[in-house]
């Protein structure tokens, strides 16, 4: 049951591609020949250069499992992401039937690679989202502090991705839950460190976690300590004319209850009410769960 590929050493450039499968035969058809050749197209590219460390996940959405396989089993967590409505912000909810996440030192080879799966099945399908991301300086995220400290490592993180026993017919699979945060940098910047600090409930130089007694109820960090892990591939990206600076938020668990919980304590809040602090800075604007096969799953179809 080998599993896709999802947690490495963080990489230098990616791309996000969220698709919807058109709902004809044909589409379904092209689908099942992109997922069972998924991993030679990888291939195909990573030859070029090695030393790039192409990397490459493809997952499906509740309503297209349901399209593709109709009469059989379907992985036990997998379903449609809920909207999560707190007293002053939301989680939403977007379409995704298709998600695409590839990884390497230069963008080049993401682009390739993506430039093939729009070959394979383009005409059948409609990108809904497009994410670039960029390896921000030493791992932070465009707020200015590291992204991704408390990541489990090793085995570690293999275990916490990774779909054992409890759900044997798709061991080896894993759940990815994926948003794009949009960041007000101007109400942020307007912020002192020692506020953003707060906010983010870690030091913003030398990434150091708030003493108990001072790290905020609504920080960031406090709200996101949960029983479970789950692994993070979050990348900044943003456009100067456009005005954008965001975080492409990516996380990837076992179980994906560990991740929505997460949300609801974000959103929603601790007590109730008491949301993370830096919603009031960064906006959600897409929202969406996914299934990850195992390679041997997708070679299998």
């Amino acid at each position: 049951m080998p599993s896709q590929v999802l947690c490495a050493p963080p990489a230098q450039a990616s791309m996000f591609i969220t698709l919807t499968v058109n709902d004809t035969d044909e589409a379904l058809q092209a689908t099942r020949k992109l997922l069972r050749g998924f991993a030679g197209l990888t291939r195909s590219v990573s030859f070029r250069s090695p030393t790039d460390n192409l990397l490459s996940m493809i997952a499906v959405g509740s309503d297209l499992w349901d399209r593709l396989f109709p009469d059989e089993p379907k992985p036990q967590h997998l379903h449609r992401f809920e909207e999560i409505r707190g007293q002053k912000h939301t989680a939403v909810s977007t379409p995704g039937d298709l998600l695409i996440h590839l990884r390497a030192e230069h963008l080049d080879m993401c682009f390739e690679l993506a430039r093939l799966i729009d070959h394979k099945i383009g005409e059948h399908s409609t990108v809904v989202d497009e994410v670039h991301g960029f390896k921000y300086f030493d791992r932070r995220d465009l707020l200015g502090f590291v992204d991704g400290t408390e990541n489990p490592e090793g085995q570690d993180a293999v275990d916490a991705v990774t779909i054992g026993d409890e759900d044997a017919e798709f061991a080896g699979g894993s759940y990815v839950l994926v948003q794009k945060y949009l960041h007000d940098m101007k109400g942020w910047d307007s912020l002192s460190t020692e506020q953003q600090e707060a906010a983010i409930g870690r030091t913003k130089l030398d990434d150091v976690e708030l003493d108990e007694d001072t790290k905020p109820s609504n920080s960031h960090v406090a709200l996101n300590d949960v029983e479970g892990d789950i692994y993070r591939e979050n990348m900044p990206f943003g456009s100067i004319g456009e005005g954008e600076f965001g975080t492409y938020f990516i996380g990837y668990a076992k179980d994906p209850g560990i991740t929505e919980e997460m949300l609801r304590n974000m959103f929603i809040g601790v007590p109730e009410g008491n949301h993370d602090r830096i919603l009031d800075f960064s906006t959600a604007h897409t929202g969406a769960l996914f299934f990850v096969p195992s390679s041997d799953f997708l070679g299998s179809l």
